[in-house]
């Protein structure tokens, strides 16, 4: 499992990095389940009845706020079962495939998405370099050289 301060760095990184995003004040929620609530979540929200590595819930817009407070951007959700049989079945650092998640959850809540192959390219061009920047290899490198 990584340290917090680890996941606190990878969700940084990604939110620097993303484009119209209000100053430094952005508050995010990291939360880990197990395999039956990431099911649950899955089948709730996206129609699919199986774990999946994460999920962003955006917070929205929220009014009232007091001017000093962060903005709230959302939850990420990651099941860490999923993420580690995800690492050893592509044959990654768990580390790096962490981080990877981290980013690619992260970027969702700042309005990123990857339903469109425009869209996805655009994404992942952006997770590639987050991760490049800490060292981190191009998680999407393996999947290009099978085509």
């Amino acid at each position: 499992m990584p340290a917090p301060d680890a996941i606190e760095g990878w969700v940084r990184a990604a939110l620097a990095a993303a484009d119209g995003l209000p100053g430094p004040d952005l508050e995010v929620s990291v939360m880990l389940v197990d395999a039956a609530a990431m099911k649950t979540l899955n089948r709730d929200y996206r129609g699919k009845d199986k774990p999946t590595n994460v999920l962003s819930f955006p917070a929205g817009e929220l009014d009232g706020l007091p001017g000093d407070e962060p903005r709230p951007m959302g939850d990420v959700v990651l099941c860490p079962s999923v993420v580690l049989a995800e690492a050893r079945e592509q044959d990654k650092p768990a580390e790096q495939h962490w981080a990877h998640l981290c980013v690619h959850g992260a970027l969702h809540l700042a309005g990123y998405d990857h339903v469109e192959p425009g869209d996805a390219a655009v994404m992942e061009r952006l997770e590639v370099a987050v991760l490049g920047e800490m060292g981190i290899p191009d998680p999407y490198e393996a999947r290009e050289s099978l085509n």
